[in-house]
């Protein structure tokens, strides 16, 4: 993993004994990036973000068609994204948000990008619909897991911005919206290019056509939310060190409690079938979410132009 891994368990078993439930669920997966120099290294950051942007902005067919061809793989995935003179800058950190979620599906999950999201967007300038990113995992020779991700880039994470999260994760698992997910999946070739298991590819076509019910859907289902957010901690630090380490495990873990006691809190009781999807917190800290976003816009703008 690009970035190192300060929390990956179940939530059971890092908070025991706890009243939340369910929580049986739930996984928390803590990243963070290093320093160099006594400085975050955005750089590093900045070398993710690229090197997997062609895994939602690009198809299988044309990643193969590009490959070896690293320049051209980046000028053709910055032509599909999202590039606006708005002083709202809200899209362009969301989408940066989208390519981190589909780097850290491909590198710590193993998950096939079976949509690429922001290729298939309707509009260059909008947001991609529905879920943000959508993925296959293969589990063993004849099963599959699906996930359907939320991409979140925010200045902050505190319980402010815990409701507007919730009511995302909520709107995506509404049944109309998973079986459009799951109709953008069966009309695509991407299943049948990336799955080399041809019984099993088919297989996946089988369970994800409309006239299967949503209720034999959700216990394979997982719902990943990304939350890249803007942290005083590590902007107040120069160097990894257990201090740091121990005081980002202590935000995150409070934090993923928090969105867990607001998630079941709102959807419990309003999700058919709850406690048989599968959720998962991941939380990866930057110390300056407008730098990020601004050097993000540049590069995207350079390679546009250049195209």
């Amino acid at each position: 993993m690009h970035f190192e891994i300060l929390i990956n368990d179940n939530y059971l078993n890092l908070i025991q004994g706890t009243e939340l439930a369910p929580v049986d669920n739930k996984t928390v997966l803590s990243l963070a990036n290093d320093f160099e120099d006594e400085k975050w290294r955005r750089r590093k950051f900045n070398s993710f973000v690229w090197d997997n942007i062609a895994l939602t902005a690009l198809t299988v067919q044309e990643r193969e068609k590009l490959a070896g061809k690293s320049d051209s793989t980046l000028r053709e995935a910055a032509m599909n994204l999202r590039l606006t003179d708005k002083e709202d800058d809200k899209g362009k950190g969301s989408e940066l948000a989208e390519i981190v979620l589909y780097g850290i599906m491909h590198h710590h999950y193993k998950a096939l990008p079976i949509v690429p999201k922001i290729f298939y967007k309707q509009n260059v300038q909008d947001n991609a619909k529905g879920a943000d990113s959508v993925h296959i995992v293969i589990e063993g020779n004849d099963a599959f897991s699906l996930w359907f991700g939320e991409a979140k880039f925010y200045n902050s994470i505190e319980d402010a911005r815990l409701a507007s999260i919730v009511k995302s994760v909520g709107n995506s698992l509404l049944t109309e919206k998973l079986k459009k997910e799951n109709s953008i999946i069966t009309n695509m070739a991407e299943v049948d290019r990336l799955v080399e298991n041809k019984a099993l590819a088919a297989k996946i076509k089988l369970a994800l056509s409309p006239d299967n019910s949503m209720d034999n859907i959700k216990p394979i289902l997982h719902i990943p939310i990304l939350l890249l957010h803007q942290c005083s901690i590590t902007a107040g630090t120069k160097e990894m060190n257990d201090e740091y380490r121990a005081k980002l495990r202590e935000q995150h873990l409070d934090r993923a409690t928090a969105y867990f006691k607001k998630q079941i809190e709102t959807l419990a009781d309003k999700v058919s079938k709850y406690s048989s999807i599968k959720f998962h917190i991941i939380l990866l800290p930057v110390p300056d979410r407008q730098e990020l976003v601004d050097q993000f816009t540049k590069a995207v703008a350079f390679y546009k132009d250049n195209g």
